[in-house]
């Protein structure tokens, strides 16, 4: 059809990380997804998408040098599925400084809804970009790790990781076991 826009397939690739594989699909030349091997919410591959393993240099670049401990923010054209809501929780994840946590509560505040630490939580859980949209480094009121989509283990890792390039006092974090 003259003139229609069609979209290009979304692509994946795997690649090897500290914290195990990591699943990346790119839709329109944008990343849209990050996902860790055995994640909670991870979606279901489209039977459209294509593995593609040469779209993804730039990512893979900048996620080499955050492992590395070289890059503290990442710099990368994304887009994200989901509601107004999400997206707002999403952008606000991103905000969060390198190497520091905040509470739901205080997300829910920067987000403009005080009153929906819960609904925050959800959202957070539901963040397509791990890692590089940091829903790691949101924590409990208490300090507790309140759990985490690619498992309790893996937010330790990332959250010491950052604590150890970031500054001079160490951070030691216990795990605690997940909510059922």
């Amino acid at each position: 059809m003259i003139g229609a826009t069609m979209s290009a397939h979304p692509t994946t690739t795997t690649v090897e990380s500290p914290v195990g594989p990591l699943t990346l699909t790119k839709r329109d030349g944008l990343l849209s997804s990050l996902y860790m091997q055995h994640q909670r919410h991870a979606p279901t591959r489209s039977p459209e998408c294509r593995r593609d393993d040469k779209g993804f240099d730039e990512v893979t670049e900048q996620l080499d040098a955050y492992f590395a401990g070289a890059l503290t923010e990442f710099d990368l054209p994304m887009t994200m599925a989901g509601t107004d809501f999400q997206r707002r929780v999403w952008a606000a994840l991103r905000e969060i400084p390198y190497g520091e946590t905040i509470s739901y509560g205080e997300l829910a505040r920067w987000v403009e809804r005080p009153k929906a630490s819960r609904a925050v939580g959800l959202a957070n859980g539901r963040n397509p970009i791990g890692i590089i949209v940091p829903c790691h480094r949101v924590i409990g009121a208490d300090g507790s790790l309140t759990g985490y989509g690619g498992g309790l283990e893996r937010k330790v890792w990332l959250l010491e990781h950052e604590a150890r390039h970031s500054g001079p006092a160490p951070l030691t974090l216990a795990l605690q076991a997940e909510p059922a």
